[in-house]
C-alpha cells in the first residue's frame, strides 16, 4: 500500500497507537497536516509533554484547546492548505475539571467538588494516567467541535492498553459497591468510620488543621449528583471508541522491541473489538540493488581506499535493510498481511514543518 487515503475513507477520528519512539507524534502531524491540504477541517490532538507538535509546527506552545495553524506557514514548503490544521496539546488535569463543571447541575455543586481538598488530589492521579481524559476531550471536540476529522496521538502501547479499558473502568468505579456504600446516609460517620479511626481523623485535625472527615463528607455528598451523568459520559465515550467512523492505526518502526509491541497491540484490538484501520512502518531502510558493491568503474575514480569505505557502508545499508524487511514480514504474517504504509528512513529526525511534509508525502503516496 502506498497511501493512507483509503484506510481514512469515512472516518471522522483516527487514533494513532503503538509504542514509545516510533514516531507516533509526527505521523499524526503529517496525517493531519495532509487531510487539512486536501480540504478538511482537522484536529490534531497529542499528550506529548515535550513540545514536539507545536515546534514541528513553528508554534510556541499549544493548549488545552484547539488552535487554528497559521496556513501561510505552510506555503514555503510547497503545501496549499485548502482545509483547515487546528492542533492542541492535552491537559489532563484541565479536561477533568471541565467534566465536572459540565456535569455539575449547579454552579454550588460545581466550585464545592472543584474547591474540595480530596478531589484536588483524586483529579490530578486520575487524570495524571491521561486514558480517559484523552478520550473525553476527543468526544468533546466530535459533539462540538464541527471537525471533519479528528486525528489522536497516544501513549505508548502499554499505556494505550488501559486507555481502551478506561471508560468501562469509570464505569465500574461509579457503579461499583464501594462508592455506593460511601454515599449512604451516615455511611462516613456510621460503621465505615470506626471509633479507632475517628480518633485518627481527629488528631490529624488538630496537628494539620485540615479536616479531612468533612472533605471526604463533602467530596461524596457533592459527588452523589453527579454518578448517572459520569456513568452516561463513560458509555458514550467507550461507545465512540468502537463506532465505525473511528479507526486505530498501530504506528511502528522495524525494530525488534517496537514489531512485538504493535503485535500484542493488534491482539488487544481485536479482544476489545475494536476497529483497526491499518499500519504505519517508520525509518525503513530501502534495499539498495547493489547490495553492498561497488563497481570496478566507481571504485577506480574513487581510489581504492575510499571504495572500501564505501563498499562498507553500503554493506551495512544493506544489513539493515535486510534486518527491517525481515521484521516487517514478521510483522505483517502474524497480522495476516494489514495493510500497511511504509515510510523511510529519513536524513534527519522530523522537527519542523518540512519535515512533516516529508513525512505527509510519503503517507499519502505522492513522493
Amino acid at each position: 500500500m502506498t497511501s493512507v487515503v483509503p484506510l481514512l475513507e469515512g472516518k471522522r477520528i483516527v487514533i494513532c497507537a503503538g509504542s514509545g519512539g516510533v514516531g507516533k507524534t509526527t505521523t499524526s502531524a503529517a496525517l493531519a497536516m495532509g487531510m487539512a491540504a486536501d480540504g478538511l477541517r482537522v484536529a490534531v490532538v497529542t499528550i506529548d509533554p515535550a513540545k514536539r507538535l507545536a515546534n514541528a509546527l513553528g508554534m510556541k506552545e499549544l493548549g488545552n484547546e484547539p488552535r487554528l495553524v497559521d496556513p501561510e506557514r505552510f506555503r514555503p514548503h510547497g503545501i496549499e492548505m485548502q482545509g483547515e490544521l487546528w492542533a492542541m496539546m492535552l491537559d489532563a488535569k484541565r479536561t477533568f475539571d471541565e467534566v465536572i463543571e459540565k456535569l455539575a447541575p449547579d454552579t454550588a455543586t460545581r466550585d464545592e467538588i472543584l474547591g474540595n481538598r480530596i478531589y484536588q488530589q483524586l483529579s490530578s492521579a486520575v487524570a495524571g494516567s491521561q486514558e480517559f481524559t484523552a478520550i473525553a476531550k476527543l468526544y468533546e471536540l466530535d459533539q462540538e467541535g464541527d471537525y471533519d476529522l479528528l486525528v489522536l496521538d497516544t501513549p505508548p502501547s502499554r499505556n494505550a492498553l488501559d486507555f481502551l479499558d478506561a471508560p468501562g473502568r469509570l464505569t465500574g468505579f461509579f457503579q461499583g459497591r464501594a462508592i455506593r456504600i460511601f454515599l449512604r446516609p451516615a455511611g462516613l460517620g456510621g460503621k465505615i468510620i470506626g471509633r479507632g479511626t475517628g480518633v485518627v481523623f481527629s488528631l490529624l485535625k488538630r496537628v494539620t488543621g485540615v479536616d479531612l472527615l468533612e472533605d471526604l463528607s463533602v467530596f461524596f455528598r457533592s459527588l452523589a449528583g453527579l454518578i448517572d451523568g459520569f456513568t452516561e459520559r463513560a458509555e458514550r465515550v467507550g461507545a465512540l471508541l468502537e463506532d465505525p467512523a473511528t479507526t486505530f492505526l498501530i504506528v511502528t518502526s522495524p525494530q525488534h522491541d517496537p514489531v512485538e509491541e504493535a503485535i500484542y497491540f493488534h491482539r488487544k484490538l481485536m479482544e476489545a473489538r475494536m476497529p483497526f484501520g491499518g499500519m504505519v512502518v517508520n525509518r525503513v531502510h530501502a534495499i539498495a540493488e547493489s547490495n553492498g558493491a561497488v563497481s570496478p568503474e566507481l571504485a577506480a575514480e574513487l581510489g581504492a581506499e575510499l571504495a572500501d569505505r564505501v563498499a562498507e557502508s553500503a554493506r551495512e545499508q544493506a544489513a539493515l535493510a535486510a534486518r527491517d524487511h525481515a521484521a516487517i514480514d514478521h510483522l505483517e504474517a502474524a497480522l495476516h498481511s494489514p495493510p500497511t504504509v511504509r515510510i523511510p528512513e529519513l536524513e534527519d529526525d522530523v522537527h519542523d514543518i518540512d519535515g512533516l511534509a516529508q513525512v505527509r508525502a510519503h503517507l499519502f503516496g505522492s513522493d
